[in-house]
C-alpha cells in the first residue's frame, strides 16, 4: 500500500509540473506582442486568381492565429517591392514580410540585407540566406488530374492551353496537363497559346476564342481571371479553374480545378516563427514545396465539389486500360490517383519514366521518378504540345 502512495504522489508531482510547465507557456504567449507580417502581392487582390489565392491565405492565419497583425500591398511591380519593404519595416513595424512572385526574389534578397533582424519569405524563387527562406504550392499533380479528365471529355480530340509567361513553373503545369490528357486519350493534342502577362482577360478571351474556332473544345490555363471559363462556356466548351475555386463564373462549363491553399504554408512558417523555431538566422536552408500531400493544393471546382456532378456521369462511363489497376472509369482512375498522391507515402507522380519529350530525347528513363530540382526548373515539352515553346532546349 505504501509502495502504490509513493507512486501516486509521484504521479501527482509530475502532473501538477507538466500543467505549471503548460500554464506558463500559455501565458507567456499570452503576454507576448503580436506578430506583425506583412504580404507584397504582384496583382490585384480582386484578380480571383493567384493574388486573390494568396490573400485567403493570409485572410486564413490571421483567423487561426490571435497573436497575428497582417497586412498587405497590391500590384507592386519588381521595381517597387524594396521601396514597399521600407515602408513594411519602418512604418508597420513588420515582424515577416512574405513576397509572392518570381519577379521580387532579387530585391526581396538586397531588402533582407539591409533588415538583417527582420525575416523574409519569397515565393516561387530560389535564392535564401540567413533571414530568408522560400516556399511554393506546386499545382502540377492537380493539372495532371484535370488532364485526365479532359482527355475523356474531349470530342474533338484537340484542347487548348491558355498561358501566362514561358515560366519552368508555367511549363511544369502544362506538360502535367498533357501527361495526364495522353494516358487516357492518346490521340489528342494540347494546343497552347502564349499571353506573356499574368492577368490579361481581354487577352486570354481572344486567345480561348481563337483555340475554339481551331477545333479546341476544352481548356485549362495560366491567368488570373475568368476570362478562359467564361469564354469557353459561351461556346460549348469545357475548362478547369486556376488557382482559385471559380466556378461561380462558368457553372455549367467548369469541371475542376487546381486550387492553391496559401493557408496551409503560411499557417506553418509563422507557427514556427511565434515560438522561435525560424529566426532572421536559420532560414538559409529552408525551402517549402508542399504539394497535394502537404495540403498546400487541392482538386476541386468550389469547395466542397471535386468534381462537377455535371460531368460524373460521362467520366464514369469513359474507361482506360491502366498498367497497375486493370480496365477503370477515369473517374476511378482521377480518385485513385488523388489518393496516391495525398498519401503520407506518395506512390504515384505524373512525372515518372520513361518519358520523351516532344524532340524526342528521353527525359526520364524506366521508372525514374523527376526530381524537385529537374521540375523546377524544366523547359521541355511533353509531345502533343503544339506551338511555340519560349526556351525550348535544342540538347
Amino acid at each position: 500500500m505504501l509502495k502504490n502512495k509513493c507512486y501516486m504522489t509521484v504521479s501527482l508531482l509530475v502532473i501538477a509540473s507538466f500543467l505549471l510547465i503548460v500554464f506558463s507557456g500559455a501565458v507567456v504567449a499570452q503576454e507576448r506582442e503580436k506578430l506583425k507580417a506583412g504580404f507584397i502581392y504582384v496583382g490585384p487582390v480582386e484578380d480571383y486568381g493567384y493574388s486573390k489565392a494568396h490573400d485567403v491565405g493570409r485572410e486564413h492565419v490571421e483567423e487561426v492565429f490571435p497573436w497575428l497583425e497582417t497586412f498587405y500591398v497590391e500590384n507592386v511591380a519588381p521595381s517597387d517591392v524594396e521601396s514597399t519593404i521600407d515602408q513594411f519595416v519602418n512604418n508597420r513595424d513588420a515582424d515577416v514580410i512574405f513576397t509572392t512572385s518570381y519577379g521580387h526574389m532579387d530585391p526581396t534578397i538586397s531588402a533582407a540585407e539591409k533588415y538583417s533582424d527582420t525575416i523574409f519569405f519569397h515565393c516561387s524563387g530560389y535564392k535564401r540566406a540567413d533571414n530568408v527562406g522560400t516556399y511554393f504550392s506546386g499545382l502540377y499533380q492537380t493539372y495532371y488530374l484535370s488532364g485526365l479528365m479532359a482527355g475523356a471529355l474531349t470530342e474533338t480530340d484537340k484542347l487548348g492551353y491558355i498561358a501566362a509567361f514561358p515560366t519552368p513553373e508555367v511549363k511544369r503545369h502544362i506538360n502535367a496537363f498533357a501527361i495526364g490528357i495522353h494516358e487516357v486519350n492518346p490521340d489528342a493534342t494540347l494546343n497552347v497559346r502564349w499571353l506573356n502577362a499574368w492577368v490579361d482577360p481581354s487577352g486570354a478571351k481572344e486567345a480561348t476564342q481563337a483555340l475554339i474556332e481551331a477545333g479546341a473544345d476544352g481548356f485549362a490555363y495560366t491567368e488570373d481571371s475568368p476570362a478562359v471559363l467564361q469564354t469557353a462556356e459561351e461556346n460549348g466548351a469545357f475548362s478547369f479553374a486556376h488557382y482559385n475555386p471559380m466556378y461561380r463564373f462558368a457553372e455549367e462549363g467548369t469541371v475542376s480545378g487546381q486550387v492553391s491553399k496559401w493557408g496551409a504554408i503560411y499557417q506553418d512558417i509563422l507557427y514556427k516563427v511565434y515560438y522561435g523555431i525560424y529566426t532572421n538566422e536559420n532560414l538559409k536552408n529552408v525551402d517549402y514545396w508542399w504539394l497535394l500531400k502537404e495540403g498546400a493544393a487541392v482538386l476541386q471546382a468550389k469547395p466542397g465539389m471535386k468534381i462537377n456532378p455535371e460531368y460524373e456521369d460521362e467520366l464514369k462511363s469513359a474507361t482506360v486500360e491502366t498498367d497497375y489497376f486493370g480496365e477503370m472509369s477515369v473517374y476511378d482512375l482521377v480518385m485513385k490517383r488523388l489518393e496516391q498522391m495525398k498519401a503520407d507515402r506518395v506512390t504515384f507522380d505524373p512525372y515518372i519514366g520513361p518519358m520523351d519529350d516532344r524532340q524526342g530525347i528521353q527525359r526520364l528513363k524506366q521508372g525514374e521518378w523527376a526530381t524537385h530540382d529537374e521540375l523546377w526548373q524544366i523547359q521541355w515539352a511533353h509531345p502533343i504540345v503544339k506551338g511555340p515553346w519560349p526556351g525550348e532546349p535544342k540538347e
